[in-house]
């Protein structure tokens, strides 16, 4: 699953953080399905609770998506009207990041 999104300072650490709360989601639900078969009152208290927190888990992580998603919509759309409103200095702050970007990789080489 790949999606293109515009990158806002810190939402690559959020980004990053929800991609490895998913897995920690998907390795708890694959440790409750290897333990379905084992009995006990302790184990199924204890599967009992984490589904119940997984379920909160996976909530509070779509609640997230849609926060991060939101934030990147507006950070797009405001440098959309920033970019109309300024045309000139938008070209000339891309003019600089390539010149940046050319002079920093001719240096590795």
């Amino acid at each position: 699953m790949s999606t293109k999104s515009i990158s806002v300072p810190g939402e690559v650490g959020k980004e990053k953080l929800m991609q490895d709360f998913r897995v920690v989601v998907a390795d708890a639900e694959e440790l409750l399905r290897a333990t379905a078969g084992h009995a006990g009152e302790k184990v199924a208290a204890a599967r009992e609770r984490i589904q119940e927190n997984l379920v909160a888990a996976k909530v509070r992580l779509a609640a997230a998506e849609e926060a991060v998603a939101a934030k990147a919509k507006e950070a797009a759309k405001a440098t959309d009207e920033y970019v109309h409103e300024n045309p000139w200095k938008a070209v000339g702050i891309g003019v600089g990041v390539g010149l940046i970007v050319g002079m920093l990789i001719s240096r590795n080489r």
